[in-house]
């Protein structure tokens, strides 16, 4: 089976950035292929996700989107199209001003969201709403909206995460 997982980098961050590398290397080790579009010169979450909507996934039997910030926000939105196998979201910008989308049909079969109780870009209480409306489980970190000095414990998780669908 061929299966893919599209790591959708934040704001201000780049296509293979720190988290990006930890997050491919979990990937291929389940036999993933990977990538990282580059949303650099599109300041726009609305569009950003429109340019992961074009990307031909048609050779892919199972998709997993993995998402920082505006990116986990560029996921969600997309996800509602591509409908993945799963969504793994990091510090997700939801609700805050210029995004466009304040209500949400995040299709997945597994949703997991990952924020920092010191994140001072995105309230931790944003991204409280979004779980409790859609019920799916908030982990949260002492950490910041980077989230770097918990990213071992997130690239297990996300080895755990896609575990599961080896499973299932």
């Amino acid at each position: 089976m061929k299966k893919l997982v599209i790591y959708n980098h934040g704001k201000d961050s780049i296509p293979w950035g720190e988290k990006t590398k930890h997050f491919a290397e979990v990937a291929k080790y389940h036999g993933y292929a990977f990538e990282s579009p580059d949303y650099q010169q599109q300041p726009d979450p609305d569009k950003r996700a429109e340019q992961l909507l074009a990307m031909d996934l048609s050779g892919f039997e199972q998709v997993v989107l993995i998402g920082s910030s505006m990116g986990a926000y560029v996921s969600t939105v997309a996800s509602e199209t591509i409908r993945p196998k799963g969504l793994f979201l990091l510090a997700p910008a939801f609700y805050l001003p210029g995004y466009r989308q304040t209500e949400f049909k995040p299709a997945a079969e597994d949703i997991r969201v990952f924020h920092g109780w010191q994140d001072d870009i995105v309230p931790p209480e944003n991204v409280w709403r979004f779980c409790r409306q859609y019920r799916v489980r908030l982990n949260l970190y002492d950490t910041d909206h980077r989230m770097l000095s918990v990213i071992s414990q997130l690239a297990e998780e996300f080895s755990r995460f896609l575990a599961g669908f080896d499973e299932g």
